[in-house]
């Protein structure tokens, strides 16, 4: 196991600033699917063995820094996403372990603290949305019907589905450089770079419209974009607010009129990732953003 553990290491690094280039024989695809499988296996001792190799390693930390590095190119992204997927399973197999769960508990609050000191002073509280791999899209579908810009009759996740793949699929060359190849950056369906060709945009477009995948930064953005509005992301961390602006502007100031808000959750439910909506704190304070 400790080759193993070394090899994930490496893998799952943030990368040093300006490195020289390296070449490697770590097949990263291949070696992350073998541990998923090993968190899968009915073998009880090799699941809590590999947990425990991912919990010495602090993969959540790992993910977190992968997550908030400030310039993140596809392979950073999908090690973001491999490493907090590792550390999901390996939270889920591991065996109980108090201080790890105290732990946990307190990052949950700090960050539930943090997303409503924002909403504070931006006069704003959180609308629970349900968590069902939709909540990105029921958040904003809440939201468009209280600025109007959508029927209630018209405001679910399914409308605000279709809406993110069609303009995603409409718009590729915007969203495929940003877009890891979903068979793995390694594999036979990837381009050079480990981006998606086109018959994985495809795909992507019509699982994001079909299906309850959850939706991610690309699905705000085409939001945004197809709708013609802001959307400002609370979260805990910094910043506090993530502006996306269909102008393609980055530093709009929060506590706009005509702006969707949303609050993003990385510890808060035990599912994973969450959006919820973010509403005015009175009903006076919705009638007018409604008119607004």
């Amino acid at each position: 196991m400790a080759p193993k553990k070394n090899k994930l290491k490496k893998m799952l690094s943030p990368p040093a600033p300006a490195p020289p280039p390296v070449e490697t024989n770590v097949d990263d695809d291949e070696l992350m699917d073998d541990l998923f499988a090993q968190l899968d296996s009915k073998n009880e001792s090799v699941k809590q063995e590999s947990a425990a190799v991912l919990s010495e390693m602090n993969i959540d930390k790992v993910a977190d820094k992968l997550e908030s590095a400030p310039k993140k190119d596809s392979k950073a992204r999908h090690k973001a996403r491999q490493a907090r997927k590792a550390a999901a399973l390996a939270d889920s197999y591991a065996p109980t372990d108090a201080e790890a769960d105290a732990r946990l508990e307190r990052e949950a609050k700090e960050e539930e603290e943090q997303i409503k000191k924002t909403c504070e002073e931006l006069g704003l509280k959180v609308h629970e949305i349900t968590p069902d791999g939709h909540c990105l899209f029921s958040a904003v579908a809440d939201q468009l019907s209280l600025l109007g810009i959508l029927p209630s009759s018209q405001a679910t996740y399914t409308t605000c589905r279709k809406a993110a793949a069609d303009y995603i699929q409409s718009h590729p060359d915007d969203f495929l450089p940003f877009l890891p190849s979903d068979l793995g950056e390694d594999s036979a369906g990837a381009s050079e770079s480990g981006l998606m060709d086109r018959a994985g945009f495809e795909r992507y477009c019509a699982t994001m419209r079909d299906t309850a995948v959850w939706g991610g930064e690309p699905e705000v953005v085409a939001l945004s974009r197809a709708f013609n509005v802001p959307i400002h992301v609370v979260q805990g961390g910094k910043p506090p607010v993530v502006v996306h602006d269909p102008s393609g502007q980055t530093h709009s100031a929060p506590g706009g009129k005509r702006v969707v808000y949303i609050s993003y959750h990385r510890r808060l439910y035990g599912l994973g990732e969450h959006y919820n909506s973010l509403r005015p704190k009175t009903i006076m304070g919705s009638i007018k953003a409604a008119f607004q």
